[in-house]
């Protein structure tokens, strides 16, 4: 099965993006279901934010096949844009410090009501329509696990007044207004305590739960949670926990060449390109050339730069 009303299924099969001067990342391979829970693992510069980005629609892959609800990619590029949502990605998807979480939350709902809505529900009274907007809101801050209450000035807070879980809280229910069936979250767990980490976790197993697709990227993810589909960029250690080399869920990929360790050592990189002019906004293409076989191997500085190009055309486009 492709997809459910609230979660679409993904697979990828020697999954590659390229920049102009190199490889972001390569042979990326695995399957997951709707409803599942996939935490993208790797270190820095490995190319883990491009293959979120490509795998929503919005950074053309070079290599393999993948498809996101039965819609192949890239070739409906603008189909799977449709069905997912960013909640968190740096440079593309983030919260403005200067507002509200008031103004977020009437901002994401007004957007939503406006393109997001079908021809009939434009056509309800405003009444009707205002009713809609607030259940829709309330909706999306119950499953993000978001209170408004505890918040220090309520609705009225500021995001730059935001504990880091907090902003990641909002940012999810701000994607979830649209209901897609594919939520992408970026960077889940920078900067959180050991709690805090768990209660991100446990946020995202219940948007799972709830039949939602996610697709979180992670320095750490959850050790030996067997409902966890694990994809990895990059060299990785192996998890410690026991269960985990044994998991049913678990798939494990690389984005070296697929040849021997010492191989996948050399295609470590620093992630030179994110927070500059790498992310500064979302985009259709990241690659000039998709022709991966033309292109010899590439050491780890070919690397670095080709998810700092992958990620930099995605923010010119």
């Amino acid at each position: 099965m492709d997809s459910t009303p609230h979660g679409a299924a993904v697979t990828a099969a020697g999954f590659g993006v390229k920049g102009p001067r190199g490889w972001a990342l390569r042979n990326i391979d695995f399957t997951a279901a709707p409803g599942s829970l996939i935490a993208v693992q790797g270190p820095s510069g490995s190319g883990r934010t491009c293959l979120l980005l490509a795998l929503t629609g919005r950074m053309k892959s070079a290599a393999g096949t993948a498809e996101v609800g039965g819609l192949p990619l890239p070739k409906k590029k603008a189909a799977v844009r449709s069905v997912t949502a960013l909640a968190h990605v740096p440079g593309v998807a983030e919260l403005d410090p200067a507002l509200t979480v008031g103004e977020h939350l009437r901002e994401r709902a007004l957007l939503q009501g406006r393109f997001g809505a079908s021809l009939r529900a434009l056509l309800k009274p405003r009444r009707e329509r205002r009713a809609a907007a607030r259940a829709l809101v309330d909706t999306a801050l119950t499953a993000a696990g978001l209170d408004l209450e505890s918040l220090p000035k309520g609705i009225r807070t500021s995001v730059r007044d935001l504990e880091r879980l907090e902003a990641l809280r909002l940012s999810v229910a701000l994607a979830l207004i649209g209901g897609p069936r594919l939520l992408a979250i970026d960077d889940t767990d920078l900067k959180l305590s050991d709690d805090e980490r768990g209660a991100a976790w446990k946020m995202l197993h219940g948007l799972a739960a709830a039949g939602t697709t996610v697709l979180a990227v992670c320095s750490e993810p959850p050790v030996g949670d067997e409902d966890v589909v694990l994809v990895r960029t990059g060299s990785c250690p192996e998890p410690t926990a026991p269960e985990d080399a044994s998991g049913t869920s678990t798939a494990t990929t690389d984005s070296g060449n697929g040849e021997a360790p010492e191989s996948r050592e050399e295609s470590e990189t620093g992630e030179t390109g994110k927070g500059t002019q790498g992310e500064s906004g979302p985009a259709d293409t990241a690659s000039a050339d998709s022709a991966p076989d033309e292109t010899p191997a590439d050491d780890g500085h070919d690397d670095e730069e080709g998810t700092a190009d992958a990620l930099a055309e995605t923010g010119r486009a």
